[in-house]
C-alpha cells in the first residue's frame, strides 16, 4: 500500500496540540490537506485529527494498549495500512478474539515510532488531546477547499460524516458538497437545545416578537430516535447514529402503518407503564443502548414511539422549513397517538402550567421552540429551549476512585467535569458517591474500567466519555476547582448513554445558573 505516512499526520496532531491559537491549529491542518492525493487518505486523515477511527467499535481498550512493544526505528506504516489492520481487528469475535486482538493491536504498535505508539494509543481509546477536534477539522477544510464553513458544516450535518464531505471538497468544491442532502435511510445529525431555569426565561431567551407564539413540547424521559422509511423498510437510529432498528420492533410496527411512502422522523422511544407513565429510564436504556439493569422486566419492557418534528416526506425537505410548517407535515403523516403532547402559546403563565403537567404526569420536562426555526441539524440551535424541574446537569466523568468498607472492590467517587466548548476540554466541578444502588456500582467498575487511560493512587482516570445525569442542590464558589465552582449535594439520578460527552451541559450553563442563583 503507498500513500500519506502516519508519522507526517502524527507530525501536524502534535503541532496542532502544541498551539492554542485558532489560527494556528487551522493552518497546521489545512498544510497537511493540501498534501493528501488519495481519496482514501482525505478519509482517513480528517477522521483520525478529528480523534475519531472510522471503525464504530474496536473492542480495544485501554487494558490492551497499557504497556507496548519497543518502538520501530524508523517510520513506515501508512494511513491506508493502519486504517486496513484495524479494519481487521474490529471484525474479530468469538472465542479466543481478545487474545488475537490483543496480539494484533502489539504487533501494529511494533511497526510504529515512539510518537506513532503515542498517537494510536490515545485514538484507540478516544483520547486525542488537541483541543477542539471536530470544529478546527471542519474550519481547516473549509479553508483548504475555498469553501464557506457553513456549507461545510451544513453537508457533515446531512452526511453525518466529515470524511466524505473532505473528499468531496477537496476534490470536486463547493458544488459537489451542496449535493449532500437529506437521503431516507441515512441518519442525520439531530438538532439539539440550550437550556434555561425555567419557561419564562426560555421564552425570553427565543426573543419572540409582541403577539407571536411558541411550541412548547413535551421532553419525554426516553431515547432519542431518529425513524427513516422507505416503503416497508424501516430504520431507527439513535442520538448517535447508530442502527437499532433491530432492537425496537414496536416502533418499526408504528411507522409501518404510515400512510407516506418516503418520511423521516425525529422523536423519542420510551417504556410506560399500564397507566401510560414512563417506567424507569434504565428500563428503556436496556432496549436500546448498554444494560443497566438485568432484570427481565427491563428487558422486556414494551417500548412506544412519539414523534415531536418531521424533516422529510415523500420528495420533499423540509429541514429549512419553519417548525409551524414540519409540525402541520408531522401531524398529517403521524397518527395523533404517536404525536408528542405540545402547546402552542405566546402566554408564558399557560407555558409554566403546561410545564407543571408534563413534569407531574413523569416526565422530564418541556422544550421551548421557536415556530419560526428550521430545524438545525447537528447544532444546539437558538431555537430550541429545554426546561427541566429541578436542578439537573449531563456532565461527564473524568475520574474514579475506588470505595471503601461496603463499597470495597468497586469504582465509586466519580470526577464530575462541564464541557468547555472553546477547546473540547472538561471542567471539574466536584465529586460524588450518592445515589448509587448496588447494581449500578457493579456497572460503573466494570465501564469505567474499560475507559481507564491511568492510575493515581486510588484514583482512576478514564476517557472523558460517559455522561451522566446529576440532580445537586445548588452552586457554590470555589477556589479548589478551576472554574471556580462546584456543586452542591450533587448526586447520580442515571447515566447517560444515549448522550455523547460533546452533548454534555457546557460550563457556561452551569454560570448561568450561578448567576441567577445570586440573584435570588
Amino acid at each position: 500500500m503507498s500513500g500519506m505516512l502516519l508519522r507526517d499526520l502524527v507530525a501536524t496532531s502534535q503541532a496542532v496540540a502544541a498551539t492554542s491559537s485558532r489560527l494556528a491549529k487551522r493552518s497546521a491542518l489545512v498544510e497537511l490537506l493540501g498534501r493528501l492525493t488519495s481519496a482514501a487518505d482525505m478519509e482517513i486523515a480528517t477522521a483520525y485529527l478529528a480523534g475519531e477511527l472510522r471503525q464504530r467499535r474496536t473492542g480495544v481498550g485501554w487494558a490492551t494498549v497499557s504497556t507496548v512493544p519497543a518502538p520501530a526505528a524508523e517510520p513506515s506504516l501508512t494511513l491506508t495500512e493502519v486504517d486496513a489492520e484495524l479494519d481487521r481487528i474490529s471484525r474479530l469475535s468469538g472465542p479466543g478474539s481478545a487474545v488475537l486482538r490483543a496480539d494484533a493491536v502489539s504487533q501494529l504498535l511494533a511497526r510504529a515510532t515512539a510518537d506513532e505508539q503515542a498517537f494510536l494509543r490515545s485514538l484507540l481509546i478516544g483520547d486525542v488531546r488537541q483541543g477542539a477536534l471536530d470544529s478546527s477539522m471542519l474550519d481547516a477544510i473549509a479553508t483548504a477547499a475555498g469553501i464557506p464553513l457553513a456549507v461545510i458544516r451544513r453537508a457533515v450535518m446531512l452526511r453525518g460524516a466529515t470524511g466524505p464531505v473532505a473528499v468531496a471538497a477537496l476534490t470536486a468544491g463547493q458544488p459537489a458538497v451542496e449535493s449532500f442532502g437529506l437521503t431516507v435511510g441515512r441518519p442525520v445529525r439531530p438538532m439539539l437545545a440550550s437550556s434555561a431555569p425555567d419557561v419564562p426565561a426560555a421564552f425570553a431567551k427565543l426573543q419572540l416578537q409582541p403577539n407571536s407564539e411558541a411550541v412548547i413540547d413535551t421532553k419525554l424521559d426516553g431515547i432519542r430516535i431518529q425513524v427513516h422509511k422507505a416503503g416497508a423498510d424501516v430504520r431507527v437510529f439513535t442520538r448517535s447514529l447508530e442502527d437499532i432498528t433491530a432492537r425496537l420492533p414496536e416502533v418499526v410496527a408504528v411507522v409501518q402503518t404510515m400512510h407516506a411512502s418516503a418520511v423521516i422522523l425525529d422523536g423519542e422511544a420510551i417504556a410506560l407503564d399500564e397507566a401510560g407513565r414512563p417506567r424507569p429510564f434504565q428500563e428503556t436504556a436496556s432496549r436500546t443502548a448498554r444494560m443497566l439493569d438485568e432484570a427481565p422486566t427491563a428487558a422486556n419492557a414494551s417500548i412506544t414511539p412519539f414523534f415531536f418534528d418531521c424533516l422529510y416526506v415523500d420528495g420533499d425537505e423540509l429541514i429549512d422549513l419553519p417548525l409551524g410548517d414540519r409540525l402541520a407535515r408531522l401531524d398529517a403523516v403521524v397518527p395523533a397517538g404517536s404525536v408528542a403532547s405540545r402547546l402552542v402559546t405566546g402566554d408564558v403563565e399557560a407555558g409554566s402550567a403546561f410545564f407543571a403537567e408534563v413534569v407531574a404526569a413523569g416526565q422530564e420536562g418541556v422544550i421551548v421552540k421557536a415556530l419560526d426555526a428550521p430545524y438545525d441539524a447537528g447544532r444546539r440551535g437558538a431555537g430550541w429551549i429545554k426546561v427541566k424541574p429541578r436542578n439537573t446537569l449531563d456532565l461527564v466523568v473524568l475520574a474514579v476512585e475506588w470505595g471503601s468498607g461496603r463499597r470495597a472492590g468497586t469504582l465509586s467517587n466519580i470526577h464530575l467535569g462541564a464541557r468547555d466548548p472553546r477547546d473540547g476540554t472538561f471542567v471539574m466541578l466536584g465529586k460524588t458517591f450518592k445515589g448509587m444502588t448496588d447494581k449500578m456500582l457493579d456497572w460503573q467498575t466494570q465501564r469505567f474500567l474499560e475507559l481507564e487511560t491511568s492510575r493515581t493512587g486510588q484514583v482512576v482516570h478514564v476517557r472523558p466519555e460517559q455522561v451522566v445525569e446529576i440532580a445537586f442542590d445548588g452552586l457554590q464558589r470555589s477556589s479548589r476547582y478551576p472554574g471556580g465552582l462546584a456543586l452542591r449535594f450533587a448526586r447520580v439520578l442515571r447515566y447517560r448513554d444515549d448522550k455523547t460527552a460533546a452533548e454534555a451541559d457546557t460550563i457556561e450553563t452551569v454560570q448561568q445558573i450561578a448567576r441567577k442563583s445570586d440573584r435570588q
